[in-house]
């Protein structure tokens, strides 16, 4: 019997309970209004102002973060004790992804309401959460997350800031940079990370009044031009003590945790970047005319559309699979809060490799869609093209996510024959999943065999094997959702979308098979599941990318 930090990854094993698969169109009234009111503050309050927003004017920033937080769109997946709607994580998933058409400011937003507001509403005592919170609910206050520094991105833990005790006791004495800190140019709290006696990472939480702290100037960025990213510099700063967050030496609890929490809304954000692009592309491609014809109507640019459409599919059914998941864990949890988040740290990761890599292929796309029009700076997509960049690298790159997933899968993973086919209906993409699996088997069997475990030195395999778990976690959650919506008119578009995905998905990780297994030493059954994901198909792919197309630009 598996343990139940396993549990959460049986999806690697097994085909998972379609009723355990929250899906998109399973929106409560509730959480349709909700996406209503998100949208409608985006164009209303958003839009409008984007242009001075953009060109740093960062009070009409602030006046936006105050109507956000009348509307509760700040504190929705708050305790309600804690000042919040607790309306649960399915609910700030939609404010999230609704967010992303705000652009830079959705920035803004996501760092208050996840890296900026959890550390203190997850792992702040009373007194903490009583004086810092509500401002922050209410948009009245805005905090920054301060951890990377010049020498210290990925690996945080080595820092070079120092919190040093006071001689009275009463403080502890900060010095130290941290650099490129989103909502620095504005925060009135700062989430500190230092190393007390420089040896224990721990957390603080410094007001923008500290005498010693201090801002560089704004950066020059690629993209993002509305955000505020400046270095913050600690000068002897004095933090009392009773501003550290949980205990001394525990930081990294606070800091691992809350960036899981960001990578999923770096995730949902990145799918409503993907979905204003596909309009974007759609509503350019139907008035801009060629040859006498609107450039939706020919084939290759309707293969671009059905593109963007499957990968934005598959990103939108592991999101919401997981804010479900997190509903679901929060209400039943009798673990401590700590221990609860990390045994969702992989599906997270899996979240932001996915759909920031989704989203860069689907925004260029787009772009290209848009020809020389979208190289320039008045059109929407040229924007979207600079911002959504930054994704990629956002709470920990993508090539450390994947080691992340490939470490956490190489410790936990159990040997064993997975589920036999069990859908009919789907017998083919059951059976390509099913060889997935079998492939990940092999991977992992080999590594052992071979010593070769540790994914922080053979990263090259730990990228093969994230690849197929984030494929398994993406291909289980689009049939789950598939066969939840049968029958239903709203399905055709889904499934198209399932097929061609899976069949695709299936084929390039029967290449990267074939590329790894001489490596592994395991030519011959390797070798023998991969020819068959590559081989394994009798569906008219063209065929079903035009239909997805067609009900797309209908």
């Amino acid at each position: 019997m598996r343990n139940s930090t396993k549990s959460y990854t049986s999806f690697l094993y097994k085909n998972s309970n379609i009723d355990d698969c929250f899906i998109v169109e399973e929106l409560t009234d509730e959480q349709i209004m909700l996406q209503k009111t998100a949208r409608k503050f985006v164009e209303k309050e958003i839009i409008p102002v984007l242009p001075q927003i953009e060109q740093k004017n960062f009070e009409e920033t602030k006046k936006a973060m105050l109507k956000a937080g009348e509307l509760g769109l700040i504190g929705a997946d708050i305790a309600e004790e804690d000042g919040g709607l607790e309306l649960g994580k399915v609910s700030a998933a939609v404010i999230a992804e609704e967010m992303a058409r705000a652009r830079s400011f959705s920035i803004t937003f996501g760092g208050q309401t996840g890296i900026g507001a959890l550390p203190i509403a997850y792992f702040g005592n009373k007194e903490q959460k009583k004086r810092y919170l509500p401002k922050l609910l209410t948009g009245e206050h805005i905090a920054a997350y301060a951890l990377t520094e010049p020498s210290a991105g990925t690996d945080a833990l080595s820092i070079k800031t120092t919190a040093t005790l006071s001689s009275c006791g009463k403080y502890y004495i900060l010095n130290g940079e941290k650099q490129w800190i989103t909502n620095s140019g504005f925060a009135d709290i700062f989430i500190v990370y230092a190393k007390v006696d420089g040896k224990h990472f721990t957390a603080f939480i410094v007001e923008k009044d500290s005498e010693g702290l201090s801002t560089g100037p704004e950066e020059h960025k690629m993209g993002l031009d509305g955000s505020s990213t400046r270095s913050v510099i600690l000068d002897n700063v004095h933090v009392p003590v009773e501003n550290v967050i949980g205990e001394i030496g525990r930081g990294h609890i606070i800091a691992f945790n809350v960036l899981n929490f960001g990578r999923h809304k770096i995730a949902l954000s990145s799918l409503g970047s993907a979905k204003r692009a596909i309009e974007l592309a759609i509503e350019y491609g139907n008035t801009r005319h060629q040859f006498n014809k609107p450039l939706t109507s020919f084939p290759l640019i309707r293969e671009k559309i059905a593109n963007m459409i499957v990968q934005a599919t598959a990103v939108e059914s592991v999101v919401y699979r997981t804010a479900g998941e997190l509903d679901c864990a929060f209400f039943e949890n009798h673990d401590s809060l700590a221990k609860l988040i990390a045994k969702f740290a992989i599906h997270c990761s899996i979240n932001k490799v996915l759909a920031t890599e989704a989203v860069d292929k689907i925004v260029d796309e787009a772009l290209q869609i848009h020809g020389g029009y979208g190289y320039m700076r008045e059109y929407e997509i040229e924007t979207l093209y600079r911002d959504v960049r930054i994704n990629r690298i956002f709470e920990g790159t993508n090539e450390i996510n994947r080691i992340l997933i490939a470490n956490t899968v190489m410790k936990e993973y159990e040997e064993e024959v997975n589920e036999p086919l069990s859908n009919n209906s789907y017998e083919m993409e059951f059976e390509k999943l099913s060889l997935v699996r079998s492939l990940l088997n092999q991977y992992i069997v080999a590594a052992r065999q071979q010593n070769l475990t540790n994914m922080n030195e053979e990263q090259e395999l730990a990228a093969v094997i994230a690849d197929t778990v984030i494929a398994i976690y993406a291909m289980d959650s689009l049939l789950a959702r598939v066969q939840k919506l049968k029958g239903m008119e709203s399905n055709n578009g889904v499934e198209l979308a399932a097929k061609i995905y899976i069949h695709e998905t299936a084929q390039i990780l029967g290449l990267k098979g074939l590329n790894i297994m001489n490596y592994l030493k395991n030519e011959r059954v390797i070798s023998s599941i991969a020819t068959r994901l590559i081989d394994c198909n009798s569906m008219n792919i063209v065929d079903l990318k035009r239909k997805i197309a067609s009900l797309t630009i209908k």
